[in-house]
């Protein structure tokens, strides 16, 4: 009896935890789907903050009275995301092939400790894909000349320098593994190494490298590898799509850009549990389909006097062995008139 009601126990607590974590993905799916709008902190907060209790968050006054929950950047700057494959000048220190990368996998972009500012609400001029043959591995942003480039989101500037086609650029790695670039600025006001938040000014626009005119050329990479920042950014609006994104390898194959589909959205926010059932599903309407195909192309032939096998396997231009195999007969079998064969 002691043995089954620890059994029961067991059991229950599962059910009762299992549950739990169902409520919890839904409440992270949710919340991971809200979108986020653009801002940026003006003004100098005070030199003094306040410990929270939890080193890796900290309250943060600002001049005009407000304040804001922060991660502690000297803690976050700690994190092995911005030991591994760092380096100043590389603009891909990665050499990770994207399709060595998980075929579907999760990023929060911002939680609720996080800011989010947009590089530059426009319509941008020339998208993610080809371009006169050759790979535009991210978005250009009509940008004058001078006009202050602020950082999307907090983080650690990894290359300031000129680069080559970029010209002079600032590229910052994020908490979670995403990298932003910003390229073609006149002038760079960040270092490699600086810490720095979302909204902070990194440079002036400008048309630097190789450039047809003023504008900012913005990436997102991950691992190095370049996918279309419109996942992201409705640029149109500023706003940030979601909290949460769920990336597809197939995000990375440079002919793919973002299109808006709500069946899209509602995969790309499925539980893993989520995507088994839809999965067996699908594999269950597939079946289904191959079985109606299969029985609208099955002909069928009425044995009449005269019959044999050989002669209505020339009919219907199939062998007799396959007669046999159809109807689970043999070649030495006696047919009966009325009988009904199957000959396809």
């Amino acid at each position: 009896m002691k043995k089954l009601l620890t059994l029961l126990t067991l059991v229950l607590t599962a059910g009762s935890l299992a549950a739990q974590d169902r409520a919890a993905d839904s409440l992270r799916y949710s919340y991971g789907r809200q979108s986020v709008s653009s801002s940026r902190r003006t003004g100098t907060p005070y030199a003094d903050t306040l410990e929270t209790g939890n080193p890796g968050v900290k309250v943060v006054l600002y001049n005009n009275g407000t304040y804001r929950f922060v991660k502690d950047p000297s803690v976050l700057a700690n994190d092995e995301v911005f030991t591994e494959y760092w380096d100043t000048r590389s603009v891909n220190p990665y050499r990770i092939e994207p399709e060595n990368l998980p075929d579907r996998f999760t990023l929060w972009i911002v939680d609720s400790l996080d800011a989010y500012c947009c590089p530059h609400q426009t319509h941008p001029r020339s998208l993610f894909g080809y371009r006169h043959g050759r790979r535009h591995q991210g978005i250009d942003l009509p940008y004058p000349t001078g006009t202050p480039v602020y950082a999307t989101f907090d983080g650690k500037v990894r290359i300031s320098d000129y680069v080559g086609g970029y010209g002079n650029l600032v590229v910052i790695r994020h908490a979670n593994g995403l990298e932003t670039f910003y390229g073609h600025l006149s002038r760079r006001d960040v270092e490699s190494g600086q810490w720095v938040s979302a909204g902070d000014v990194i440079g002036l626009g400008g048309s630097t490298g190789r450039s047809t005119g003023p504008h900012l050329h913005f990436e997102t990479r991950y691992r190095g590898a370049a996918f279309d920042p419109a996942w992201l950014i409705d640029f149109e609006t500023g706003t940030l799509r979601h909290r949460l994104l769920r990336i597809r390898s197939w995000y990375f194959n440079p002919n793919q850009r973002y299109v808006q589909s709500v069946d899209d959205e509602d995969e790309i926010f499925r539980t893993d549990e989520e995507d088994r059932l839809a999965a067996e599903e699908q594999a269950r309407r597939d079946a289904a389909a191959r079985a109606a195909a299969e029985a609208a192309a099955m002909r069928y032939h009425t044995v009449k006097s005269g019959d044999t096998l050989s002669g209505i396997a020339r009919r219907y231009h199939t062998t007799v062995r396959e007669l046999c195999r159809l109807n689970n007969i043999r070649e030495t079998s006696i047919l009966r008139i009325g009988q009904r064969l199957r000959v396809r």
